[in-house]
């Protein structure tokens, strides 16, 4: 059997027609139908979130699709995969670093500590002002 017959896209067409259908494709027929129905085949996604926003006279389709990648990246893809998870991990890190400085800085204004004589940020002022 050729390479083609065992995609599981391709096995998937072939099941659902007549045994004398399946056996009349060559295999360039298959290779077409393949790259035809390929378009369609998205899979199954953690997040497919899709819809239609209506302007004036014409509608827009949007999608967010997200789940794990099972494709092969291309080396450009891989390096703009690369540099996007750095990004990322950098973004994340800068987020937890300054929510911790924020929880550290309101502990020591709890606590009465100050640093800098006659100076304050006025957080733990709005803090206070919240809670009376």
């Amino acid at each position: 059997m050729s390479n083609i017959k065992r995609d599981p896209a391709i096995c998937s067409l072939l099941n659902r027609m007549p045994e004398s259908v399946q056996n009349s494709f060559t295999e360039e027929q298959l290779v077409h139908l393949k790259i035809a129905i390929g378009a369609r085949q998205w899979g199954r996604h953690t997040i497919d979130f899709r819809g239609v926003v209506k302007f004036f006279k014409y509608r827009y389709y949007y999608v967010l699709l997200a789940g794990r990648n099972r494709r092969d990246l291309s080396e450009n893809e891989e390096k703009v995969a690369w540099f996007l998870q750095i990004l990322f991990i950098s973004l994340i890190t800068f987020v937890v670093i300054v929510v911790l400085m924020l929880i550290i800085y309101i502990v020591k204004s709890a606590l009465g500590i100050n640093i800098l004589e006659n100076y304050s940020f006025g957080l733990w002022d709005s803090i206070i002002k919240l809670f009376e």
